[in-house]
């Protein structure tokens, strides 16, 4: 009995404290190497864009010596990015988040409820889906370039002759089937893994109650599956906001149609314009973090798994 009393004695405030202490100086201690890396490669870019963002190069003529004398000030000169090259990148990346993300969702559901059917050959069905999306984003433009070439497959599929890759609404729609493309069944694969997890028993619930196909997919299959869904969506969404490879090599630069902020900000860097286009990369960096801020606050992207305790 007065052993069985000892050991069920509740532990003093201070030796709870004490372990707490310990185990939270443990935690830092093991994370701090990868907070270390982090800060070093991604934390002194960004701080070093944003200060490089704030510097505008000015170039004169000395008058004493005649020669060209570059010089370098700092000021908000940067961020006057009213011109409209800046507009219509911003338009650009906009609409194809926007229109390419809606797309891959309404397709990408509908791959994931073909494959989540028990079919004849559903294994190869599921490979062949995710095919695209295993393919390199370069890889998968220059495939439709070739596609949409003016003697290429679309054209003659269509029995028309129109210029995908040249500057206008033909080749914006171009970049959009291209994406929805390779994407689609990223967004079918999450939200397959969502379908999985849903019990049998749920569906049999509602065949019961007489629940017709439609309503059980709005009413059963799209709420379970909302969470899964929702995380795929805010990829897709960092994703697209940052969309560089597939209009540069599908399309190509200086393409007004196409260009993408990132697209504005490499072309500002490579014609050594180091202040505008880290103005235009951290202006990218701000509204993608504030999508992501606002997608979360709305819809409850459970991202960190808080739901799970």
């Amino acid at each position: 009995m007065t052993s069985t009393l000892s050991l069920s004695r509740p532990v003093p405030p201070t030796i709870g404290r004490r372990h707490r202490a310990r185990t939270r100086r443990l935690a830092a201690l093991l994370v701090s190497p990868a907070l270390l890396v982090l800060a070093l490669v991604v934390g002194y870019p960004i701080l070093a864009a944003v200060r490089m963002s704030f510097q505008v190069s000015s170039d004169h003529i000395d008058p004493q010596t005649g020669f060209k004398v570059t010089g370098t000030t700092t000021g908000l000169a940067n961020y006057a990015i009213t011109n409209g090259r800046f507009v219509n990148a911003l338009w650009n990346t906009t609409t194809f988040t926007v229109v390419s993300v809606a797309i891959e969702v309404a397709i990408g559901v509908g791959m994931a409820l073909v494959m989540h059917r028990g079919l004849r050959g559903r294994g190869l069905i599921r490979s062949s889906i995710l095919v695209p999306w295993a393919i390199p984003t370069v890889v998968s433009a220059l495939l439709w370039r070739w596609i949409f070439a003016p003697s290429g497959v679309a054209n003659a599929v269509l029995s028309a002759d129109v210029v995908w890759t040249g500057d206008g609404i033909s080749s914006w729609t171009a970049v959009i089937v291209a994406d929805t493309w390779k994407t689609a069944p990223f967004i079918g694969l999450l939200t397959l893994a969502g379908l999985q997890a849903i019990p049998r028993q749920v569906y049999e619930a509602a065949r019961v109650d007489g629940s017709s196909p439609i309503t059980t997919f709005w009413r059963i299959t799209l709420p379970l599956v909302r969470p899964v869904l929702v995380v795929a969506v805010l990829f897709r969404l960092l994703d697209v906001l940052r969309m560089f490879d597939l209009p540069y090599v599908l399309v190509g630069p200086h393409k007004g149609s196409v260009e993408t902020l990132s697209m504005l900000a490499y072309d500002e860097m490579t014609n050594l314009r180091f202040g505008p286009a880290a103005a235009y990369a951290t202006v990218l960096f701000l509204y993608v973090m504030t999508i992501a801020f606002v997608f979360v606050r709305i819809f409850g992207a459970d991202v960190t798994n808080r739901g799970a305790s």
